[in-house]
């Protein structure tokens, strides 16, 4: 079995508080959109040969840079499932990379919701989205939201989903720098003081419009990553500068997106700026 993991980004992310054990809570808007792993699912037939957990389940990468076995969080998201199922047979997984490693783009989280989807599906076991979700939480806080797959306002830690309405169609040119940025040292080095809460204001009035998603596109986060790393400032202003209504890091970076409400417009951009040395361009749609 094979299944698309698509990647995501944050049209909007707002640091508003942080918990007693050092987590911090967030107000985000996530959409996924048209950047994909695939995720390859290979189960063998039963034997009688007693196997250790680790030889029945093969998670393997065609990315240099993402861990294979019990360090891929696609191992952790099989694992679960199977025990939780009571499924014994070997199962071999492969993950074929596009999605940029450590971009701000859910890829691993993403994978990790993929395989626990297709195994649902392929071993028939009947689990509810819900349950999915519930069971996904272990794994990451970014990880339930792409069981569902769907446009999603993300609370608490990201954990606290809710639909968001259908959206107008929207185009983004993604722009990778070619290195990775680690949330953990990004969410170590922000500091509440550097967040100015605004209220609550309705996501489709502003998605809709060019003044609207400038008001709307705000990422707390890119005070602290941009200080480290100036060169996401220039993706985000070579994107305005190509006609994107808006530029955003997203999540905690390293990739720059920006926004289109057409897609010629989006195109002729994209070509002008794959032509960039350095950073890697992708043009994608965003997924309802």
């Amino acid at each position: 079995m094979k299944i698309r993991a698509p990647a995501k980004i944050n049209l909007r992310l707002r640091v508003v508080g942080q918990r007693k054990d050092g987590y911090h809570l967030i107000d985000t808007i996530i959409v996924p959109i048209s950047l994909y792993d695939e995720i390859e699912i290979t189960a063998a037939k039963k034997d009688r040969t007693r196997r250790t957990s680790s030889e029945k389940l093969k998670v393997t990468c065609d990315h240099p840079l993402v861990p294979e076995g019990r360090r891929n969080l696609v191992y952790r998201a099989a694992s679960l499932l199977l025990r939780k199922s009571g499924i014994d047979i070997g199962v071999r997984i492969h993950i074929r990379k596009r999605i940029p490693v450590g971009a701000g783009l859910g890829g691993g989280s993403s994978d990790a919701a993929a395989t626990m989807v297709a195994l649902n599906r392929l071993f028939h076991l009947n689990f509810s989205t819900k349950e999915l979700q519930r069971l996904s939480l272990s794994l990451g806080a970014d990880v339930p939201f792409f069981i569902h797959g769907r446009p999603a306002r993300a609370r608490g830690i990201g954990e606290r989903l809710a639909p968001v309405a259908k959206l107008p169609p929207l185009w983004a040119i993604v722009l990778y720098p070619g290195f990775a940025v680690s949330t953990a040292w990004v969410y170590e080095k922000f500091s509440l003081k550097l967040t100015k809460l605004t209220a609550n204001t309705s996501i489709n009035s502003l998605i809709r419009t060019a003044e609207g998603l400038r008001k709307l596109l705000v990422n707390d986060l890119e005070i602290v990553t941009m200080a480290r790393y100036p060169q996401i400032r220039l993706l985000k202003s070579n994107l305005i500068r190509e006609g994107a209504v808006e530029a955003l890091m997203s999540g905690s970076g390293s990739s720059v997106f920006g926004l289109f409400h057409s897609r010629e417009r989006a195109k002729r951009a994209f070509h002008r700026l794959a032509k960039m040395d350095g950073p890697q361009a992708f043009l994608v749609r965003v997924l309802d």
